[in-house]
């Protein structure tokens, strides 16, 4: 019969085939280690508050230092099961990365370090499979977005130039350099406040200034960025699409293992009666 334990061991790797395994892989447990990690960004959000701390500060510490040895017991545990499997996997780096950042002591120069165990809450993202594809999409946009960026720097360059030259005289707070007109295009590429604070005051002196402003906020803000938007959204649907392929490929080598199987005793049944022969 064949071990159970097989079932939760990852695919095509050496895995210690211990009852750990069937442990670590088992709903329940991923349900736990989630349950875990949300109580504890609970408890990090308490201890920014003087007054929660002051009734219970001793009670969430210990509930962090209980919190923190189940995480490193889940490491470890991990490690031992899965062995050289586990550095192949980047989430499995990702989260040995964050439990070993939270490890290092925050005393003296180091206390800033403390912050830093806010870090364990974003092991949410390798908890939950859904947030892993998102993130996924995101990291396979980030080549196409990279162009976007380009383009966007090439575009705020050139109106940063213009803008400069017609109303740095004026307006040199906002205008009088490169820098400073860069940072008020972005005001006015994020819609913040960029007809009050920017366009109007500039057209009191600068009447035609809106055949500046309006062509730019047209090409940036309503074509170029949307673009980001159309590349995070294409890669999001190639990871829908890599992960139904995922899906029908297993589907197809279980088929083809049962059809195997199905071969094999139908030739066992041939042999017997072949064997035996037919009954007189």
């Amino acid at each position: 019969m064949v071990d159970r334990t097989k079932q939760f061991a990852f695919e095509n790797s050496e895995v210690d085939r211990t009852g750990l395994a069937s442990v670590i892989r088992h709903p329940w447990f991923e349900r736990f280690i989630v349950a875990v990690i949300v109580v504890n960004a609970i408890t990090l959000g308490l201890e920014t508050s003087g007054t929660v701390m002051a009734r219970f500060g001793t009670f969430l510490h210990a509930l962090d230092t209980i919190i923190l040895a189940i995480f490193v017991i889940e490491i470890i545990v991990r490690m031992v099961v899965y062995k050289l499997a586990f550095w192949r996997d980047p989430w499995s780096l990702f989260d040995f990365t964050v439990v070993a950042i939270t490890l290092i002591p925050a005393t003296g120069n180091l206390s800033v370090l403390r912050a830093l165990r806010i870090l364990r809450v974003l092991r949410l993202v390798s908890a939950v499979p859904s947030i892993r594809r998102v993130v996924a999409g995101l990291l396979t946009a980030i080549p196409g977005m990279g162009s976007i960026v380009l383009l966007l720097l090439l575009i705020n360059y050139v109106f940063a130039v213009i803008t400069t030259k017609l109303y740095g005289a004026t307006f040199p707070e906002m205008f009088g350099t490169i820098g400073a007109s860069l940072y008020t295009l972005f005001q006015v590429m994020t819609l913040e406040g960029w007809s009050g604070d920017v366009v109007r005051p500039v057209m009191e002196k600068h009447p035609f200034a809106w055949a500046v402003f309006v062509p730019y906020i047209v090409v940036v803000t309503f074509a170029v960025l949307n673009l980001f938007i159309g590349i995070v959204v294409d890669a999001m649907q190639q990871q829908g699409d890599e992960s139904r392929g995922q899906i029908i490929e297993v589907t197809e080598r279980e088929f083809e293992a049962l059809m195997g199987e199905i071969k094999a005793m139908r030739d066992e049944l041939r042999d017997m009666r072949e064997t035996h022969g037919p009954k007189p």
